[in-house]
């Protein structure tokens, strides 16, 4: 059967945590997440998900990956060695960045997981 594979991309990530474009939807597979330092600086990034459309704050926060650092023009694959991470309705990704304006994101997914 086939599957519906999504890409979420957002330039510019800062100090402000931004969501991915949508709550996701149904049963979805998050089957990868780069993440590519735009500063000149090394950087520290983090990647979040709140479920069930959790507020947003410290103890409702899921870390994929918090803190990692990211050297000036490197990027980084938090979904490494095959992993892949299961979502469903109201979830959502964040992305923060400990700099502003320095992270670019590719998020790929498959959307409607066939049962």
């Amino acid at each position: 059967m086939a599957q519906n594979f999504r890409r979420y991309a957002m330039k510019g990530i800062g100090t402000s945590a931004v969501a991915m474009s949508a709550n996701f939807n149904s049963f979805d597979t998050i089957v990868g997440i780069n993440l590519a330092n735009r500063a000149a600086t090394a950087i520290q990034a983090s990647v979040y998900i709140l479920i069930n459309g959790a507020a947003d704050n410290e103890t409702n926060r899921y870390y994929l990956i918090k803190n990692a650092p990211i050297p000036s023009g490197g990027t980084l694959q938090v979904l490494d060695g095959g992993a892949k991470f299961v979502v469903q309705s109201l979830d959502r990704m964040w992305i923060l960045s400990d700099t502003a304006s320095s992270i670019d994101s590719w998020v790929s997914a498959v959307d409607d997981i066939s049962t």
